[in-house]
């Protein structure tokens, strides 16, 4: 698809065909820019953003998220580019909880255990889609309702997710959910940015700062062990700004278990109504910044230690391991097994709500100097 160049485009919202899915379903594009020329494209398949181009000091465009051309290779997709990650993001031990006293199973999808909703997740829906508009944003609203026991899940789930790119190159991310059984809900967003422009270059060398003393260490199949582990005179110490690559590589059993970086943030945030700052990233080569702030209680930063060698993204771009970096504000993982961690239970006819923003910007100083703000 031929798409107009981002600092010529129009602020509002078009709307491109994306495909037709095996069952001959058609999904959409929509492409959503801001007054000041920011753009995101999103798919109704899977609310995945395919695309998000936001300028660097010098005001270039440049995509800064990983994925690919077309609709076929989304569904293939191993590495759930940009996607809805639910019903409950990162891994349940086993694909087993218990609640209300009864044992629930869920797909094995990640070696013994389940893994973000499972195979057939939020991220391989085709959503009902609506947009709209007003002077502060414009609006992809995206909604679908999942069936008691599909997956696995108790309870018919109403879903909303709402995407709005609003002035001040903000894209929020609104998430609000009512169930008519109890259940479990997690739900996140997983796109894999790379401030540099560069899809096919390594993000060791962006600078991030996470608000955050304390992690959740991991067993060899990356569950939880149920620890709080300070942060302090270890790699995963981002509470000073460090290169994500500084210490990757430093030997430590997390970092090798991992293969890198892919574990749970304990927030040092209390719990407010409104999105708190907790992560901010910054690309010295480009001065773009990422700034990240949230409702949830924690952050799964992944620095793409996984994405196999040789994977062809947008226009034939090849993707390597630790070429784009997740932020990923959720409850934590295996939240249902571990009484420790903050409740992933939704009651009946009580609503979720969650709100992540993703504010993009460009360097005024350090990041360390603008971390916090």
């Amino acid at each position: 698809m031929q798409r107009p160049s981002p600092h010529l485009a129009r602020r509002g919202i078009v709307t491109h065909p994306f495909g037709v899915l095996d069952d001959g379903r058609r999904a959409a594009l929509y492409v959503l820019t801001g007054r000041d020329g920011m753009s995101v494209e999103i798919s109704n398949y899977g609310g995945i953003v395919t695309a998000l181009r936001t300028p660097d000091r010098n005001g270039a465009f440049d995509d800064v998220v990983l994925g690919y051309d077309r609709l076929e290779d989304y569904v293939r997709d191993p590495f759930f580019f940009g996607a809805l990650i639910g019903r409950h993001a990162n891994r349940i031990a086993h694909g087993r909880f218990v609640l209300g006293g009864q044992r629930q199973s869920l797909e094995r999808n990640d070696g013994p255990h389940h893994l973000h909703g499972g195979s057939e997740g939020f991220h391989k829906v085709l959503w009902d889609a609506h947009t709209s508009e007003d002077e502060r944003s414009v609006r992809l609203e995206l909604g679908h309702r999942s069936p008691d026991g599909h997956g696995g899940y108790p309870g018919n789930l109403e879903v909303r997710v709402t995407y709005a790119l609003s002035e001040g190159r903000e894209l929020v991310v609104e998430y609000r959910a009512w169930s008519d059984r109890d259940t479990i809900v997690n739900l996140t967003h997983h796109s894999y940015f790379n401030l540099s422009g560069d899809l096919s270059r390594p993000i060791l060398d962006h600078e991030l700062w996470l608000r955050a003393g304390r992690f959740t260490p991991v067993d060899g199949s990356l569950i939880p062990t149920g620890e709080f582990r300070d942060v302090a005179g270890t790699p995963f110490d981002f509470t000073t700004p460090a290169a994500i690559g500084s210490r990757i590589d430093a030997g430590d059993e997390q970092l090798v278990v991992a293969g890198g970086y892919d574990h749970n943030w304990v927030l040092d945030v209390e719990p407010r109504r409104g999105p708190v700052p907790v992560a901010r990233v910054g690309c010295d080569s480009t001065g773009r910044t990422l700034e990240v702030a949230t409702t949830e209680p924690g952050i799964q930063f992944y620095s793409g230690n996984s994405l196999a060698p040789g994977t062809v993204g947008k226009s034939g771009v090849v993707y390597g391991p630790r070429s784009g970096f997740c932020l990923e504000t959720q409850h934590f993982p295996d939240s249902p097994n571990e009484p420790r961690f903050p409740s992933v239970v939704l009651r009946a006819g009580v609503p979720y709500r969650s709100t992540t923003v993703y504010r993009f910007g460009t360097m005024g100083g350090s990041v360390e100097s603008d971390a916090g703000r």
